[in-house]
């Protein structure tokens, strides 16, 4: 009897193996970083192979760690940052080039000028999102046009296209299946959400040759089995998710009205809202919350391009931390940011502002300002952001968020839970795991294959670690929150264009 599911989670900054018993407990995690590359400002890009190459080392860690073997694996589930754009050789398996990251920003310019050819209601209608350089099409137009030859080569069927997701299960299966999901294929600017295919107006006006795209699945069945010689055994591969659908899953929001937020890299607030997709008139995001048992559920999206980020660059760039865990000790030494406030806006701003030539200001500084305001000045930034969304979300779905679920990995920052439960003024959840996007990889890829038998169990086995009860007045919420929304008038608009 097989004892474990394996998650392949597929992060922006690491990528992570995770396998998950019955009782949907970790048994064995391994993860590893992989290098982050930034040719000039506004673009991020990734070696494709390194993301495959860390994804496989840290998938035999974390069997090695648990003294598995691929015979004890009922399936594995793929979840990964959602837009990353990939292109490869069919015959080789060769990039044609380093992976366009979601945060890149190179083709802000085309979607300005898909904009001005009136598409924008086009794409909210069909694919549920906003005309912005976020999303994977205008980064596939973009390599189609500036790699030699690549257009042509796609049009004769040799380039491949995919998410992270398409890319491993194309590289687990040793080429034999080119296929995404549902919540995968509408980040693409190129899928219908409704009709479930891709939509012809948008290929056409990018230009896009269907030879290129994968095939589109649900979120939970058996796509193809990994290559024996890569674990020892093949073992079924049985779910892709993008990592805020997959979050969702795994909170075991499964009815209307349930919300979750993930502090990754990025940030996302996604609300079910049943059977229909609900459209935004506030900036956000209708997407498919997944497919599954041959029906689609859908879901409503608040996306911030720049979370626990900012703790990485307070680390990296900016050399005033060791490691996360130093912002909650230095937040609480002092009372408050002493008026400062800091916009992430790095590579412009989500929802609700979608601006992509916003950048990154730090402001309200005076000579008391010292390094620990900075700090909760940053933290502070991160919950900020899940605000803005929230009353938009309740107005766009018709429905109260009575509590928050919350999962990712700066969510373990006590700090960071309460502030954001005092700003939303709503209680956070936070689960005993709060892997919860590997987590939620797993549950798909166990339903397909018979380990778990229906959602009810899985919703049976969500367990919280801790809950935060909002306990700010408000009269000083409003004070807080009329300062940021001040903070973020200056950075909006900076870059040029």
């Amino acid at each position: 009897m097989s004892s474990v599911v394996m998650a392949l989670d597929s992060g922006t900054t690491s990528i992570r193996a995770i396998l998950f018993d019955h009782d949907g407990e970790v048994v064995a995690a391994a993860s590893q970083e992989f290098p982050q590359i930034y040719p000039q400002p506004g673009w991020v890009e990734h070696n494709p192979l390194d993301i495959w190459n860390t994804q496989v080392t840290v998938a035999k860690q974390a069997l090695s760690e648990a003294g598995r073997t691929a015979a004890d694996v009922a399936a594995v589930g793929v979840t990964n940052q959602r837009e990353t754009t990939v292109v490869w050789d069919r015959a080789t398996g060769e990039p044609v080039m380093n992976a366009i990251v979601w945060q890149d920003r190179r083709t802000a310019a085309l979607c300005d000028q898909l904009k001005s050819e009136g598409l924008t209601e086009h794409v909210r209608a069909t694919t549920g999102l906003v005309v912005d350089a976020y999303f994977s099409g205008t980064k596939l137009a973009w390599i189609l046009d500036n790699v030699p030859g690549a257009r042509e080569r796609a049009e004769r069927g040799e380039l491949a296209f995919g998410t992270v997701d398409s890319w491993l299960i194309w590289n687990l299966t040793g080429g034999r299946a080119h296929v995404t999901d549902y919540t995968n294929a509408s980040r693409t600017l190129l899928f219908d959400i409704q009709k479930l295919d891709w939509d012809p107006q948008m290929l056409e006006r990018l230009d896009i040759p269907t030879a290129v795209l994968p095939e589109v699945r649900q979120s939970s069945e058996v796509y193809g089995h990994t290559r024996a010689d890569l674990f020892g055994a093949e073992i079924p591969i049985a779910a892709a998710a993008g990592d805020q659908h997959a979050a969702l899953f795994g909170q075991a929001c499964f009815t209307p009205g349930s919300v979750k937020t993930t502090y990754g890299t990025g940030a996302s607030l996604v609300m079910h809202t049943g059977d229909t997709p609900v459209r935004s008139e506030s900036g956000l995001l209708t997407i498919p919350a997944w497919g599954i048992d041959g029906k689609v559920e859908y879901a409503l999206e608040g996306l911030i391009f720049v979370s626990a980020a900012i703790v990485q660059w307070l680390r990296d760039e900016l050399q005033v931390i060791y490691d996360a865990a130093d912002t909650e000790y230095a937040a609480q030494r002092v009372p408050d940011t002493n008026g400062v406030y800091f916009v992430p806006a790095f590579v412009g701003l989500a929802a609700p502002h979608w601006d992509p030539y916003a950048r990154g200001t730090i402001i309200g500084l005076t000579l008391g300002a010292n390094r620990n305001h900075v700090i909760r000045a940053a933290l502070e930034a991160i919950c900020y952001q899940i605000a803005d969304v929230i009353s938009l979300m309740e107005a766009d779905a018709g429905i109260p968020a009575r509590e928050i679920r919350a999962d990712g990995g700066a969510s373990c920052n006590n700090f960071l839970m309460q502030l954001q439960a005092d700003l939303l003024d709503v209680t956070v959840l936070r689960p005993t795991v709060v892997e919860t996007t590997a987590r939620g990889a797993a549950y798909l890829a166990g339903l397909a294959t018979g380990f778990w038998t229906d959602r009810a169990e899985l919703a049976a086995r969500y367990r919280v670690e801790r809950t935060f009860v909002p306990d700010m007045p408000y009269e000083r919420r409003q004070a807080m929150h009329a300062g940021w929304r001040k903070a973020v008038s200056r950075a909006l608009d900076w870059a040029d264009h």
